[in-house]
């Protein structure tokens, strides 16, 4: 198969957590001289190894990986980041005659593969350290009090407890003076990228059992080390990665405000709550290509390498 018949087409391979994404594109990867590239925005951080399921040893040595563990936590990724080095790792890997698959659960980062989005402009490093610090210092309720007098916009729009949402708004509209819903409310443009968009969404009772044991693989392979390490930075909570799946939970056993098996349930409640929203998300707003409900051992991997290659060849 020529680059020049793959030129600006990638495999998209996609849905909730523990949906066995990442089996699935190391597969395909063998199959079809493929680089994998990660679309799963906690992945892409250094520290977040473990509980993030992030690709180990021997999955690296089988098939090369791309935008895993490139940025330190306290380095935050945006979507048009992110975007960015995945276009570059889209091109590298045409040029050199691999099959680009990129992989992951963030909907908005494969979103935006294929429908270029309003960018916001870079938010000066000082707006960005003042917005944390205000938020540090009033607490969520003040600082989204403070935020609705900034853009009366946001009222209602965001919940108290996500301080991601309400840092952003308030840099947006402190660095250009605009609402993040101006910005949004921008028409969206297509790219020159052809994606085959490959969704997995497993029975729920199945994958919300699938969540449970691995978190618990999580534990066992020394997610309380890794998270005892964060902890130890003493990073600002309001950073996108303090919000991997299970971290805040095992971070309050280890400062003895809950024991163990609480951390553990909690931490597994999080992680089915997400994949349902995921679940959700994906239903709603993506345009799925192909679409498998069957569990990891029942694949239909032969119906989906057909379908690839004749996406790649057409």
């Amino acid at each position: 198969m020529s680059s020049e018949k793959r030129k600006n087409k990638c495999i998209v391979i996609c849905g909730p957590t523990a949906s066995g994404k990442s089996d699935l594109a190391i597969t395909l990867a063998q199959e079809l001289g493929g680089e994998i590239i990660n679309a799963d925005s906690m992945q892409i951080y250094k520290e977040l190894e473990i509980l993030t399921s992030r690709p180990d040893r021997n999955d690296l040595k089988t098939v090369p990986h791309k935008l895993f563990g490139i940025r330190k936590i306290i380095n935050p990724c945006s979507v048009s980041i992110w975007d960015n080095l995945a276009q570059k790792a889209i091109e590298n890997a045409v040029s050199r005659g691999c099959v680009p698959i990129v992989c992951g659960g963030t909907g908005m980062y494969i979103k935006y593969l294929s429908t270029k989005l309003a960018t916001v402009p870079n938010i000066p490093a000082d707006v960005r350290l003042m917005t944390r610090e205000k938020l540090m210092k009033l607490g969520n309720e003040k600082f989204y009090q403070e935020l609705v007098k900034l853009d009366p916009q946001m009222e209602g729009k965001i919940p108290l407890g996500d301080s991601q949402r309400l840092v952003r708004a308030w840099e947006v509209f402190e660095a250009t003076g605009k609402s993040v819903f101006t910005w949004q409310a921008v028409t969206p443009s297509k790219t020159d990228l052809t994606v085959c968009n490959i969704l997995l969404m497993p029975d729920r009772e199945f994958l919300y059992a699938s969540c449970d044991r691995r978190f618990l693989g999580f534990v066992d392979k020394g997610a309380l080390n890794e998270a005892k390490t964060i902890r130890d930075l003493e990073l600002d909570p309001s950073l996108p990665g303090m919000k991997a799946l299970g971290l805040l939970q095992l971070i309050d056993y280890l400062e003895g405000k809950i024991n163990l098996d609480a951390a553990i349930e909690r931490a597994q409640q999080k992680t089915r709550n997400y994949a349902k929203r995921q679940m959700t998300w994906f239903r709603n707003q993506l345009n799925s290509d192909y679409t498998d409900h069957s569990p990891h051992t029942g694949r239909h991997i032969s119906d989906i390498l057909q379908m690839v290659i004749k996406f790649l060849k057409a």
